[in-house]
This record gives structure tokens, sequence and C-alpha cells, in this order.
């Protein structure tokens, strides 16, 4: 009998917390695959905030800690300059990252701290009830913004790929969907990418991943993959914004 499916080592072995259809999970496994195949589970530190990145714990099995709301780029400066032998990454939502934790983000960014943050991007914060996010693309609805979110009242969607790659301590800088099977071949190279470039000591890397939130978008995973296609990604373009070898 063929095999359709094995857990990725690294995984725990439990029931998902999150929604039907969200990409979370995906994203995890990727994370945990690389870090198999680069042989460094067993020093590896990640760091997740409050939001739904914070679960991250219950079903990545390595050493983690959670971090207060946006903070998580400062504790991870702090652990990765006592371990520097060690790979340390963030994992965060936009609506930690790109809101209340911009400015640890960016100033980590900018003074090239050697770790890498993993940014899950799915336009709306999830875990509080579906409000605005910095990233909600206009016209989207909203708890917060029930006709639509406007340029005029909150401005335009922040793109953080393309801010962070200003940077000069920011050294590899890749945005990836996980809709397509396509796409998630190349977010797991994106993550690997970002591995190999701290454990060569280059500088800050980040790689955003477009990601779905079926429950809090009112709609079915299936049309959630389909908006992130015919949505999200023409905002939020995907590809590498900023790399060592170009």
């Amino acid at each position: 009998m063929q095999s359709v499916f094995t857990y990725t080592k690294g995984m725990v072995r439990t029931d998902t917390s999150y929604c039907p259809g969200c990409t979370h999970g995906i994203s995890h496994r990727l994370i945990m695959e690389t870090l198999d195949e680069m042989g460094r589970l067993g020093d590896t530190i990640g760091v997740a905030p409050i939001g739904c990145s914070v679960q991250a714990h219950k079903f990545m099995d390595i050493d983690m800690c959670e971090s207060a709301h946006g903070r998580a780029p400062a504790v991870a400066t702090g652990i990765r300059r006592v371990h520097p032998d060690k790979l340390i990454f963030t994992y965060q939502g936009d609506g930690d990252l790109a809101s209340i934790g911009t400015s640890e983000v960016i100033h980590a960014a900018a003074r090239g701290e050697k770790f890498c943050t993993f940014f899950i991007n799915n336009g709306i914060y999830g875990m509080t009830g579906g409000q605005m996010a910095p990233t909600t693309l206009v016209g989207q609805k909203t708890t917060t913004s029930q006709a639509g979110r406007t340029v005029e009242q909150a401005g335009s969607p922040l793109r953080v790929c393309e801010l962070v790659s200003t940077l000069d301590g920011a050294v590899y800088v890749e945005r990836v969907a996980l809709n397509t099977p396509a796409n998630i071949n190349k977010a797991k190279k994106a993550v690997r990418t970002a591995f190999e470039v701290q454990e060569k000591g280059l500088g800050f890397a980040l790689v955003e991943f477009l990601s779905t939130c079926p429950t809090n978008w009112g709609l079915p995973p299936e049309n959630a993959m389909k908006w992130v296609a015919e949505n999200m990604i023409p905002y939020y373009p995907l590809g590498v914004f900023k790399s060592v070898e170009s």
C-alpha cells in the first residue's frame, strides 16, 4: 500500500486547533520539514507572539518561546545574541507584525539581526474576531470595516516585504503564497533560503506567506484559496524583493 501522508518529524501528533481551511498548518509543516532536512530540529528556537500564531508551540516539536503581542523580534534578538550557534525564528501574523509590532521588526531588520521572521499575512485579525488589519485590502469587509476598507479612512494596506527590503540589514526578503501546490513548493524553498542566510550569519531574513482565514473572510476553504489568487496576489505580488545574490 502506498502512503499518501506521513507526519513530518518535528510536528507534534495532535489534533489541530486551527479553523478548517486555515493555512497555518501548511506553514508549520514547511518550517519543520526544512529544519528536519537541515538536521537542525534539535538546536532551533522559535518565538511566537499573541494571535493565532501563539498556538505554534502546540504543533512544532522544538524549543518555543511565547512573547508579548508584537514583541517577538525583540525576544528573538536577545535569544540569538545569547545563543549565536542556534537557529532562531519568529512566527508572526499580520495583526501582530504589521501593527503593534511594526517598530520591532523594522528595527530588527535595520540592525541586521541574524534570525528569520516568518510572516503570516491573511489580511485580517484572526484570533480576536475578524477586525481590519493594516494588511486588509481596500474594499474588504471586516467586523470593523463593515462597508469595506477605504483609503480615505484607513489608508492603503501595508506592504511589508517592500518596506523591509529597503533596509540595509535585511539581506533576504521574499513573499510566497500557500494557495496551490506549486506555490507551496516555492514557499518551502524560501524557508530553506531564509535559514541558510542565518546559518551563514549574513543578516536578517523575512518570508511573507499569503494565507487564508476562511472563518473571518466568511468563505468556504476552497473559495478562500481562490480569493488569495484573485485578490491578495494582485496587490501583494509574489517574488524575491531582496537577496544577497541580487
